[in-house]
C-alpha cells in the first residue's frame, strides 16, 4: 500500500495523531467534568465521616446510659437514644445496623454483658444487686441473658474465676469461654472502648 498525499492509510493512527494534537481549549471540558465528581467525593466523604461520628456517639450514649446509676435513668433506650442524639430512633438503629451488622439492642446487650462480668469479677455485688444496678427487671432477666451470651450462669461464672484464682486487672479485659469438647476454656481477652 502507499500512502497518499493526505496522511496515512491507517485510519485508527489518524485519529490517534488527531487526538494527541488536540489543543488544551479542547480537553478544558474535560477537566471541569473533574470538579463535580472532586465536590462529589468530598461530600460522600462527609457524609461517611459523619456516619461514623454518629456511630461513635450512638456507642458513648448507651455507655452512659447502662453506667449510669439512680432511678432517674429508668428510661427506655429507644427514648434515651433518640432525646439524646437529636435523631429519629428509626433512623439511628438503621444507621447503626447498616454500618456495623449488629442491632443497638444486640450491642446493649453485648455492653451490659461485659460489665456484668466486670461486677461479678471486681465486686462482691450480689446478682440482685448487680440486676438492680444495670436496670434488669429481675435476676431471672440479668441469669438468662448472661447464659445466652456466654454459655454460664452468672454464678458458675463467677465460682470458675474463683476456683481458677483469675480475677479482673482492669475494665478493658474480659474473660471469654468456649465450649470445645464440652471443656470451658478461659481466655484473656482485651478490647478497646
Amino acid at each position: 500500500m502507499t500512502s497518499s498525499a493526505k496522511g496515512p492509510t491507517h485510519p485508527f493512527r489518524s485519529e490517534a495523531a488527531g487526538a494527541r494534537n488536540r489543543s488544551d481549549a479542547n480537553t478544558a471540558p474535560h477537566l471541569a467534568s473533574k470538579v463535580p465528581h472532586n465536590r462529589l467525593t468530598a461530600g460522600h466523604h462527609q457524609r461517611a465521616h459523619h456516619k461514623a461520628h454518629l456511630i461513635d456517639n450512638i456507642k458513648q450514649a448507651i455507655a452512659e446510659l447502662v453506667l449510669a446509676t439512680g432511678d432517674d435513668v429508668r428510661t427506655k433506650n429507644s427514648a434515651y437514644l433518640s432525646r439524646r442524639l437529636s435523631h429519629d430512633y428509626t433512623y439511628l438503629a438503621n444507621l447503626f445496623s447498616g454500618e456495623t451488622g449488629s442491632t443497638i439492642e444486640q450491642y446493649i446487650i453485648e455492653f451490659k454483658i461485659d460489665r456484668v462480668k466486670e461486677l461479678l469479677l471486681s465486686s462482691e455485688l450480689t446478682l440482685t444487686q448487680i440486676s438492680y444496678q444495670l436496670r434488669y427487671s429481675s435476676v431471672a432477666h440479668l441469669s438468662n441473658q448472661f447464659k445466652k451470651v456466654t454459655g454460664l450462669t452468672p454464678s458458675a461464672f463467677r465460682g470458675l474465676h474463683r476456683q481458677h484464682g483469675i480475677m479482673a486487672e482492669s475494665v478493658n479485659v474480659v474473660t471469654v469461654f468456649c465450649n470445645s469438647v464440652n471443656i470451658p476454656e478461659v481466655r484473656r481477652v482485651r478490647f478497646a472502648m
